[in-house]
């Protein structure tokens, strides 16, 4: 059974400021992009990737991957203005022998091969979807969202039953076209279109490490990762 991960960097990703897309910016020394698809070829489970790149930047993609030692069958094409088109593109050029996706942020650069291995194999054991998560840390209250700056809170929610759900996410390819077939807007997830459809979506441990760098100080942690990495022989 053919498996391919789909990475949809075609946004800009403005909350890390103006600039270069937020795919295309470097942690140490290297564009996260390169990280996240490097981490996807080098599970042992995943057999493509396929990156779904600006419009007009397939080129400059292409020729980045080339660049570094991904070690396995990487393809690139032309993604959309919304995450949902991205995705939706890159499905339609999967070959036909593909049965199981991952759809995975380049956003989550450091995402650990194993945990990617891990949805893969929930999914290749009869799961139609599969996301990680996280238990959560801090407290949270539902809370007035028109009430503005001192919003009383409403109500008070038990974190034992909460998540914080991160990617790669995995699905049967048939049911993720279906689910991508049926969108009208991108929801919070692919998880998010697949649940509308009415399929369960099953969470499995996720990792520390799968966060999503999406403010400056982000990249300050995610740099701090690579290093402990480096410390322990493991980049």
């Amino acid at each position: 059974m053919t498996v391919a991960a789909i990475v949809p960097a075609a946004g800009r990703g403005e909350r890390l400021g103006p600039g270069q897309p937020k795919a295309l910016r470097e942690l140490g020394g290297v564009p996260m992009l390169v990280h996240a698809v490097r981490a996807l070829s080098r599970a042992r489970l995943v057999d493509l990737v396929v990156v779904a790149a600006p419009p007009d930047g397939v080129d400059e993609v292409k020729a980045l991957l080339a660049l570094h030692d991904i070690g396995a069958d990487v393809r690139v094409v032309a993604g959309g203005s919304e995450r949902q088109r991205s995705v939706a593109l890159a499905l339609a050029a999967l070959p036909a022998d593909v049965q199981v996706v991952l759809v995975h942020d380049a956003a989550r650069p450091l995402a650990p091969s194993d945990l990617v291995d891990a949805i893969v194999s929930a999914v290749l054991a009869g799961h139609q979807a599969v996301v990680p998560g996280l238990l959560i840390a801090d407290t949270v209250k539902r809370v007035d969202p028109d009430a503005g700056l001192f919003a009383p809170v409403v109500q008070a929610l038990s974190r034992s039953d909460l998540r914080s759900i991160q990617t790669p996410q995995g699905f049967d390819r048939d049911v993720l076209a279906r689910a991508h077939a049926a969108a009208d807007h991108m929801g919070n997830d692919d998880a998010d279109l697949v649940e509308r459809l009415g399929c369960a979506v099953v969470v499995v441990p996720g990792s520390n490490e799968a966060f999503e760098v999406v403010r400056p100080i982000d990249l300050v942690f995610a740099e701090a990762v690579l290093a402990e990495r480096r410390a322990n022989g493991a980049f």
